[in-house]
């Protein structure tokens, strides 16, 4: 009589368990070319570091699953690192040469977004799409 009692309650605990943790999968579209990578720096809803990922773009496109995470908010921000330097490359003025983009697909005025603009609550498994944004300023060459 106790052997079943207890396999329902591990099965009962194991399906809170797996209930309690969420997939997240980010996909960011219209990126300039196939040229190296994508960084995404990945918080959590204070603004912590969960986690950094680098990502392949194939067909201007790059797609990165985030699993076993737990439902709350949180936040992130992401370029295409095109010269694989690990650093967001600037013009002179300070204005990014690389696509770059937020959750939520924020945007600031002159600069990044408010971090509260690019919170998210993440409750269920859920697929965000998001646009880069490339900067080209007057006069300025590919090779700037």
């Amino acid at each position: 009589m106790k052997k079943p009692f207890f396999l329902i309650l591990i099965s009962t605990l194991f399906s809170f368990a797996l209930n309690g943790q969420v997939t997240l999968t980010i996909v960011i579209k219209n990126l300039e070319s196939d040229e190296g990578r994508v960084l995404v720096d990945f918080r959590d809803g204070n603004n912590k570091m969960v986690k950094e990922f680098t990502e392949k773009i194939r067909n201007k496109q790059c797609t990165i699953a985030i699993s076993g995470l737990k439902s709350g908010k949180y936040s992130f921000k992401y370029f295409h690192d095109k010269n694989n330097n690990k650093k967001l490359d600037t013009y002179w003025i300070g204005a990014p040469k690389e696509g770059f983009g937020f959750s939520n697909n924020a945007m600031g005025k002159f600069g990044p977004p408010d971090f509260n603009k690019t919170i998210f609550e993440l409750k269920k498994d859920v697929r965000i799409e998001c646009f880069p944004r490339y900067i080209k300023l007057y006069g300025t060459s590919k090779n700037s």
